[in-house]
């Protein structure tokens, strides 16, 4: 069978899409921040198709949240037979198999060996805000530290502990009281690990006592941030800083677990062990799922401390349970790490024939390069869209590329091409 490739049949926006972004403008929040006039129609696998007919090669997965692909078929039948069951019933106030299930499967998967406890949530940031109340409540300490470069969500907790750039901020203060941040180390920024560990002990000798700190939320590597990924001992020093302290470390994994990075979560790569790990996007496949999962010794506040009319939706939890079969059994753990490397290998070549890239990184296919940049980083990405691949920006001047989990090597050779002319306008 011959290799499908993108095809553009009309200019771009099409007619029918024009059409769609007229409206859309008209009744919208203009806060969404939309790269360029793609008007969804259907997808499958790695492949979309707009309202005119055009299809592309999606390099976003939704944002790193279509893990499986689009319209997988086992985890639209999994959908499906749960929907014709029923479509509701909140797990805040009663019981259901599926729910129930799911929170076994990560309570064994997320902390393995260590006893653990599942709250489920509709979406990153309220996983985020659920962290925030659950480690105040468990530490009895007020204050927070973050990293620059994080993001870790739009509502007003974790909007407190996001630094990834000044617009989603502006406007927004008085935030969340007794946040803190600190540099991210990462080659990219030049930024060590001393340097991270020398800035946090300054906040905890002056402005932050120790005692007073209940948690630092991390993401293993920061995604909004840049795609950064910090030096091999970052995560064990901060692990090691933060137990001498009893200070809890909450590993944000919403945009780099559910097997992005070729392992369940990224903070795998490093052998550290979190108190707190916070997931949403990839779990589910596409439908709205969050969670937080905590050991059993923290997450033991009593009924009524925290809940969710909609988090756990059955729905979302079938689809999870299939989405993490698909994972293991299904393989795609395994082609995330294979494929990711020959991606990665692919991208040093581009940077060998483009001097405009000034970087390239990764871990499975939660890959970037960087442009010298940021107007560079938004042209290529339009240009890459016009050539059919549909890719965004990170940070202050990469493009990242989190194509779903089912790429092939074939995909990724085209991907890479079109990356290719894009450079090279």
């Amino acid at each position: 069978m011959a290799q499908r490739k993108p095809l553009i049949k009309t200019r771009l926006p099409g007619p029918r899409a024009a059409e769609m972004i007229a409206r859309d403008a008209a009744s919208m929040s203009p806060s969404f921040t939309r790269a360029y006039p793609f008007v969804m129609e259907r997808g499958q696998g790695c492949w979309v198709t707009d309202v005119d007919g055009n299809r592309f090669l999606d390099f976003t997965a939704g944002i790193a949240v279509v893990a499986t692909g689009h319209a997988h078929p086992q985890v639209v039948a999994a959908v499906r037979e749960q929907a014709g069951r029923f479509l509701h019933m909140s797990g805040t106030d009663f019981y259901y198999r599926v729910e129930i299930e799911l929170g076994e499967r990560l309570e064994q998967l997320i902390l393995p060996g260590i006893p653990a406890r599942v709250f489920f949530t509709n979406s990153g940031a309220e996983a985020i805000e659920g962290a925030i109340k659950l480690a105040r409540f468990a530490t009895g300490r007020p204050n927070f530290v973050a990293f620059l470069g994080a993001f870790h969500g739009r509502t007003m907790g974790a909007l407190s502990l996001t630094a990834s750039k000044a617009t989603q901020r502006r406007r927004f203060a008085p935030f969340l009281g007794g946040i803190f941040h600190a540099p991210f180390p990462s080659g990219a920024r030049d930024v060590s690990t001393e340097e991270t560990i020398e800035r946090l002990e300054e906040l905890f000798a002056t402005v932050a006592p120790p005692e007073s700190v209940a948690a630092v939320f991390v993401e293993p590597i920061q995604g909004e941030g840049g795609y950064l990924i910090p030096p091999p001992d970052f995560l064990p020093r901060l692990r090691e800083l933060t137990a001498r302290h009893d200070i809890l470390l909450v590993a944000d994994e919403v945009q780099s677990g559910m097997g992005r990075t070729g392992r369940l979560l990224a903070y795998e790569h490093w052998g550290v062990e979190p108190d707190i790990v916070c997931l949403a996007k990839g779990i589910a496949s596409g439908l709205p799922l969050g969670a937080f999962v905590a050991r059993a010794s923290l997450m033991n506040w009593p009924p009524g401390s925290h809940g969710s009319t909609f988090g756990g939706n059955p729905v979302a939890c079938a689809a999870a349970l299939t989405t993490l079969d698909l994972l293991y059994e299904g393989g795609l753990l395994a082609n995330a790490a294979a494929v990711g490397e020959h991606l990665r290998r692919g991208l040093e070549r581009l940077r060998e024939r483009h001097p405009e890239v000034t970087d390239v990184r990764g871990l499975g296919l939660m890959a970037a390069l960087e442009l010298r940049t940021p107007d560079l980083a938004a042209q290529v990405v339009q240009r890459a869209f016009e050539r059919g691949l549909l890719t965004l920006t990170a940070g202050a001047r990469a493009v990242r590329l989190s194509p779903p989990l089912v790429l092939t090597p074939e995909e990724a050779d085209t991907g890479l091409e079109i990356l290719d002319a894009a450079l090279s306008p």
